[in-house]
């Protein structure tokens, strides 16, 4: 032991401190930004399948929905992109406003980053929810964008820079278990309200409850010590750094701290320097593992499982409840993840979720060419109904413990702190990006590819599975401020980062071992 601090047999270091029952708070707390997102993300593919609100709002879309002649084929009867410009319009927002809370995040801190981000959700959920006309949504969903832009880029750095190396993971995976619960939520409060003629304004309205506790739960948090640090308040950064850690001897820590700090205060542009040749595995990965978690095709669930589930042939009550349970499978296999990443690491569930995401896509897109064909026109059994349902819900499951935690983990934990803040800019606005994309194309996709989009996205898992396989570097129980690390130790990085970058602290260990 030395300086509060002691190396691991893999050359990396744990600093001395608990698990403090504060922490633990502190992260729930800020983890309800997660609650914003998958609220979200739940409640508007149970929306836009209500009868009422396409009488409203999408009339087009309502008839097509009913029409028994024939003449619209079922894999095209949600196909309408105003329609699905209700839901994606909130991601192209968060795009736009990611850039603006990484300025934010890094000149005034975190916790007004996740203010302002409930803050934008509490007024776009009030819109939606007395919304009269089409002009009154999209509005709502700009000002929910932004919310979700403002969140996803602070909440995740929170998570990381309050946690402990040895539980980084578990408690930053604390942000997608309340994207889950969201979701569920979402599922649950939309079968309820179905039968209702204004159910969707209940749906739509219910968001205020979890951006209002976001908001005054963002007030009570502390900052963390990396903010102070890099906003001048060392005296208060060791502070609470030992509280956080629930020791007094963080003086190593805190240097090391200090020193990030210090490094980071030389740049002047943080998004102009991630794109020097010293950061091309930082900008490398911020930018595909986001890229990468749209394309595994999830949202094709999330956004519209009920949509999906009716263009299948479930009835409007089965939808909503398979929508429930996926969710419900999407909760169970997010806690898995939370206790499994710090003992086995990440790029073993990144692995084994990509192989059974794979497998279950290949096997979802037999089943239903078989029963729809090019055509369209079928129906499922009761048994083939339930057997479609467990291979999407071990879909779900495999990126619940996979991509899905782990989307947001790897692009937050790798960045060093001059380019955290840009890094993670980057990799919100990719994530963002994508997720319009998808959202917007979807109906359309599906109504041109039939059973051939579930090919396509299996596809896209093949090549993802393999980049995670060459390419991710191993980071569980490294300390956050000591990340670079990983690239001199990866047989591929160690070509590309620059000796400037090299060890640091650890040039002096002679039987370091490389990392996969």
């Amino acid at each position: 032991m030395a300086g509060g601090a002691f190396v691991d047999s893999s050359g990396a270091r744990d600093f001395e401190g608990k698990v403090t029952a504060y922490v633990l708070i502190t992260c729930f707390v800020a983890a309800m930004g997660g609650l914003l997102f998958g609220y979200d993300l739940g409640i508007t593919g149970g929306v836009t399948s209500m009868e009422p609100f396409l009488i409203k709002f999408f009339p087009g879309v309502y008839r097509q929905m009913k029409d028994e002649s024939g003449s619209t084929n079922q894999y095209c009867k949600f196909d309408n992109q105003l329609l699905t410009l209700f839901t994606s319009s909130l991601y192209l927002a968060a795009l736009i406003a990611s850039f603006f809370a990484a300025t934010i995040t890094r000149k005034f801190g975190r916790k007004p980053s996740m203010f302002i981000g409930g803050f934008f959700f509490l007024v776009g959920a009030l819109l939606n929810g007395f919304a009269v006309n089409i002009e009154m949504l999209i509005i709502g969903r700009i000002l929910l964008g932004f919310g979700v832009g403002f969140c996803n880029q602070s909440v995740p750095v929170y998570l990381s820079e309050m946690a402990p190396s040895k539980i980084r993971g578990a408690l930053n995976i604390g942000f997608q278990l309340m994207i889950t619960i969201g979701n569920l939520i979402a599922n649950l409060i939309n079968y309820g309200t179905s039968k209702h003629k204004n159910g969707w304004r209940i749906s739509l309205g219910v968001a205020v409850v979890p951006a209002i506790l976001l908001c005054v739960g963002s007030l009570c948090l502390d900052e963390t010590p990396n903010s102070m640090i890099e906003r001048g308040n060392h005296e208060k950064a060791k502070a609470m750094l030992q509280k956080i850690r629930g020791s007094s001897n963080v003086d190593e820590e805190y240097q090391d701290l200090i020193d990030a700090s210090e490094e980071a205060k030389n740049v002047e542009h943080p998004l102009k320097n991630i794109m020097q040749h010293k950061y091309r595995p930082h900008i490398t990965f911020c930018t595909l593992i986001p890229a990468f978690q749209q394309l595994t095709g999830i949202n094709v669930i999330m956004f519209y499982a009920p949509v999906l589930f009716k263009i299948l042939g479930f009835g409007n009550d089965a939808s909503l409840m398979s929508a429930v349970i996926t969710g419900g499978v999407n909760v169970v296999a997010t806690l898995v993840s939370i206790f499994t990443v710090d003992k086995f690491g990440r790029r073993i569930l990144l692995l084994e979720g990509g192989i059974q995401m794979l497998i279950c896509q290949i096997i979802i897109g037999i089943i239903i060419a078989i029963k729809f064909g090019v055509s369209g026109q079928g129906s499922f059994s009761a048994g083939q109904a339930d057997l479609l349902l467990f291979f999407i819900c071990a879909y779900v499951a495999a990126f619940a413990w996979s991509w899905g935690p782990l989307g947001w983990l790897v692009p937050s934990e790798i960045c060093s702190l001059e380019v955290r803040p840009a890094g993670q800019a980057i990799n919100v606005a990719v994530n963002m990006l994508f997720t319009f994309a998808i959202a917007q194309a979807f109906l359309t996709m599906l109504c041109h590819m039939k059973f051939g989009l579930f090919f396509f996205f299996a596809a896209f898992v093949v090549i993802m599975t393999l980049f995670i396989g060459f390419f991710l570097p191993e980071t569980k129980n490294i300390p956050i401020e000591e990340i670079s690390r990983v690239w001199k130790l990866h047989w591929f990085w160690t070509k590309i980062v620059p000796n400037d970058n090299d060890l640091g602290n650890y040039n002096h260990m002679s039987n370091q071992k490389s990392i996969p």
